[in-house]
């Protein structure tokens, strides 16, 4: 669990996140929603202390990491995984190299040991016997489960993934979705996602975080979507005609009135 609380940030005049307190919950997949300029990018780097909040509080299980030591944020790091948009994979090391990579850094296990858990997050990801190829020779979709290795190659506990479908075709992009919720429950992580993806939102949205202009603007699930009455919200996810029928669609559905091939029912 992460909880933060009324977290502000200024560059110069500019205010980019203004009070935004919520709950990440562990065991479900959090995302942070808004569109660009919202502060969604800024708040997930004050979640890793990548950038300093002006003011409040970040919880990590009771922990308050805004008082932490250096060491103490060192320590907790080492629970962190981080999927990173671009998937960042070293062109010079092999896939096995790539995700050995964290247990290099941070353990003092032998090679047999490590190896024996690169091979395991390989078979989890659907990527055994790719060991030996370099990130040239895989395909986008490849990389990304590649990058969820590595992120998770140290048994985290907090998972978080920065546009994690970017550059990937729909159907591909389904997949990851299911792989970072699967995985979130296997693991009993607290995973934020940051993203662009309505897909994402209405298929793996157990806890959604809306922003705007670095405020909270809303918050529920992907179902409290398609009931919400927010002008903003409806606005920013239901942006075309065809979205907005889907989601009249989506609650006569619901309301047993039509089935699911839209049919009415008598």
């Amino acid at each position: 669990m992460i909880e933060f609380k009324n977290i502000r940030k200024s560059f110069g005049d500019k205010v980019v996140l203004d009070g935004v307190s919520h709950l990440m919950e562990t065991g479900k997949a959090n995302l942070i929603i808004g569109s660009s300029g919202s502060g969604k990018t800024v708040l997930q780097k004050c979640l890793v202390g990548l950038i300093e909040p002006d003011e409040g509080e970040i919880i990590y299980d009771g922990k308050n990491f805004t008082d932490m030591s250096d060491e103490e944020r060192k320590l907790l790091r080492q629970q962190i995984g981080m999927l990173f948009q671009g998937s960042a994979l070293f062109d010079s090391m092999t896939v096995e190299d790539n995700i050995k990579f964290p247990l290099d850094m941070f353990t003092n296990d032998g090679l047999s040991k490590k190896l024996n858990r690169v091979n395991e997050v390989l078979e989890r990801v659907n990527l055994v016997g790719s060991n030996k190829k370099y990130p040239a020779e895989i395909s986008g979709g490849m990389k990304k489960r590649v990058a969820i290795a590595r992120a998770v190659v140290l048994n985290p506990k907090y998972l978080f993934c920065d546009e994690p479908n970017s550059g990937l075709d729909p159907q591909t992009s389904l997949l990851i979705d299911k792989l970072i919720l699967e995985i979130t429950k296997e693991y009993n992580m607290t995973t934020i996602v940051n993203t662009h993806d309505m897909n994402s939102v209405m298929e793996i949205g157990e806890n959604i975080l809306y922003m705007v202009n670095g405020k909270k603007e809303w918050s529920g699930t992907s179902k409290d979507i398609i009931y919400s009455d927010n002008k903003l919200l409806n606005e920013f996810i239901f942006a075309s005609d065809f979205l907005q029928d889907a989601k009249n669609m989506r609650k006569l559905e619901d309301r047993g009135e039509i089935d699911s091939s839209g049919n009415i029912i008598s």
